[in-house]
């Protein structure tokens, strides 16, 4: 089956959004397009929409920008651009005006995250895997200070354990929030560094597995943090300097999930915006530092995540919803009429598709074996059906939320059925349902809350047996591995796994140092200690159970999960006799986000799964 050329054009013209963020000074929102042709950025826009947007540097075209943060003037970013898909990255700054001056090479052997301009202007902050000693990559992330005139780069903390650290300067550029696991591998507790007296500490641990995530205030002289527990997430307040604990939300009915601290224009430091997570969407609300008022904002058809506000009142909005690509716009938090907001990153008209082209993203609900109810996004096909797809998440700390994807998008128009399956572990649902996935690690009973999904599908008459197949990214990859190895072709008849682990001891020992930790966590222990469970959760042992039609999809160039994954599986799969096809790409890392290969890729599934749910195929 062919899909129609104009859809498809406009389909992959249309970028996914990524981290808008609102300069210091309140005058411009930057952000990135993953997957725009002409560079995936940073771009800026005024916030008062009055001049065009435009990409800030002319060295990022061809670059993939992996995360940025704004000099404390506001003149300027500093940009981690990577290229092809690898991880590591070089440190850019772009000016305001289009220039740009690099802090860091590309390439430079190690892993940086989260690198922040000092307001002094003459240093960076950043977390780094640079073993000192060596200057080569190593398997701990430490906390790096970095002096930009003479380049030498000095440690000032570093962890036990490898985990991401994720330092967080305080706007006066006096402290330094950042996460340790010293504890446990899958806990993350606060510390706080003081680069004026060089002192180290733990704020606040919360114990065992459980983790916290924090901000500054907009001053600098407290934190904010989302800290788990057994039963939900609370939100709490640290003065770092003073001492003492205040809870500000401890209600299990109130699903706190992230919250901003951001600047406000008259120097107020009395609004937190927190993000709820409910049933799979975000939701926003203010919370009152000095009263702990809590209110509900924003909330309605469309997902809207406030970013900061604005001297007249309005706020920088970050906009998704599933028949369109999620935007930025501006609106009044006291009577947000939609019908009137202010685009502040639009794209041309006619370049996307109209949302009449798309499928809306429909809640579908259903039991797992164990009588849990699991919640996912069902898109219809667009005229008769031709069979469903299965499209799993990654992660699995994350969820689909019914915003705006290509994917779905491309297999609903070409005629399937498609279900998103939130699956225990997913975030969106809940502190229990979150941590429910680590009662028996990866490959438990996450994947047979997939399976009953496919199953409660075609109670609704929304799939037939022997027609449904299943795709999906990094865990998603690993999702589909193991639907194909373990269920019936009646259940799963294809699988096109992108960049999923296949044996679960090769992943912990190639993947990133970093990323270690997780599995541990997830799979409580190393595989030197539970060699046996590693062994039984990795669907490489499993390929001679395959009865349906596999394709594989890699980037070769992922420090992720990474190529030797295809090669040991590939190697298995023809000493076994198991036919598969292979769709590899030198240029990609962990995903596939160049615009020509995600429309190889798409066209490549549209006849993958048409041809293994033709009629001859089906039993």
């Amino acid at each position: 089956m062919t899909i129609d050329a104009g859809f498809l054009d406009r389909l992959i013209a249309a970028p996914r959004l990524l981290f808008p963020t609102v300069s210091p000074d309140g005058r411009w929102v930057a952000w990135v397009w993953n997957g725009k042709a002409e560079g995936n950025g940073p771009w800026i826009a005024p916030t008062a929409g009055d001049a065009p947007l435009r990409l800030m540097a002319e060295p990022f075209s061809g670059w993939d920008c992996e995360s940025f943060s704004w000099a404390p003037d506001s003149q300027s970013l500093i940009v981690a651009r990577r290229r092809d898909g690898e991880e590591q990255v070089g440190l850019q700054r772009a000016w305001l005006d289009g220039a740009a001056e690099t802090l860091l090479p590309d390439r430079i052997g190690y892993y940086i995250y989260n690198a922040q301009a000092h307001p002094d202007g003459r240093r960076l902050v950043y977390a780094a895997s640079r073993d000192q000693a060596t200057g080569m990559g190593g398997d701990i992330l430490h906390l790096y200070e970095h002096d930009l005139a003479s380049g030498a780069q000095r440690v000032l903390a570093s962890p036990r354990r490898s985990c991401k650290i994720t330092p967080k300067l305080d706007p006066t550029g006096r402290r330094i929030l950042y996460l340790r696991n010293d504890h446990d591998p899958s806990g993350r507790a606060l510390w706080v560094y003081d680069l004026e007296t060089g002192e180290d500490r733990e704020i606040h641990n919360p114990g065992g597995p459980a983790k916290a995530e924090g901000v500054w205030s907009p001053d600098g002289s407290r934190i904010a943090f989302v800290a788990e527990t057994p039963t939900h997430k609370r939100l709490g307040l640290i003065d770092p300097a003073a001492g003492g604990l205040r809870w500000l939300v401890d209600d299990p009915e109130i699903p706190v999930e992230h919250l901003r601290w951001p600047r406000q224009p008259d120097g107020g430091q009395d609004l937190l915006v927190v993000i709820e997570a409910s049933a799979a969407r975000d939701e926003a609300a203010f919370l009152t530092v000095s009263t702990g008022a809590y209110v509900p904002v924003f909330r309605g058809g469309d997902i809207l995540r406030p970013v900061a506000p604005l001297a007249d009142g309005r706020w920088v909005v970050e906009r998704g919803r599933a028949t369109a690509p999620t935007g930025i716009v501006t609106l009044s938090a006291d009577a947000p009429d939609l019908q009137a907001v202010q685009e502040l990153a639009p794209l041309p008209e006619g370049s996307v598709p109209d949302p009449a082209e798309l499928s809306p993203a429909e809640p579908f609900w259903w039991h797992s074996v164990d009588g849990l109810r699991i919640q996912g996004w069902l898109y219809r096909a667009r005229g008769d059906s031709r069979g469903t797809v299965i499209h799993v998440h990654g992660g699995p700390t994350m969820h689909y939320d019914g915003r705006f994807d290509p994917v779905p998008q491309v297999l609903a128009r070409a005629g399937f059925h498609v279900l998103q399956p939130n699956y225990r572990g997913s975030t969106g649902l809940g502190a229990v349902y979150q941590e429910a996935i680590k009662a028996d690690g990866w490959g438990g009973r996450e994947q047979e809350d997939i399976r009953t999904g496919i199953l409660a599908l075609m109670n609704a008459g929304l799939a037939v047996p022997g027609k449904v197949g299943i795709t999906g990214l990094s865990y998603g990859g690993y999702a589909s591995w193991w639907a194909i190895t373990h269920f019936p072709r009646e259940v799963i008849a294809a699988a096109a796994p992108i960049c999923g682990m296949t044996d679960l001891v090769t992943d912990y020992w190639t993947t990133r140092p970093d990323l270690r930790s997780y599995s541990e966590a997830m799979m409580g222990g190393t595989p030197d200690q539970l060699p046996e469970k590693y062994r039984e959760r990795s669907p490489i042992h499993f390929v001679d159970r395959i009865e349906g039609r596999l394709m594989i999809v890699q980037g070769l160039t992922d420090p992720n999960v990474t190529p030797e994954q295809v090669e040991i599986v590939r190697a298995v799969l023809d000493a076994r006799g198991v036919p598969y096809e292979t769709l590899l790409f030198p240029d990609e890392g962990h995903g596939i986000v160049k615009p020509e290969n995600c429309r190889l890729l798409y066209e490549r599934l549209i006849a993958f799964f048409d041809e293994a749910f033709e009629p001859t195929q089906a039993t």
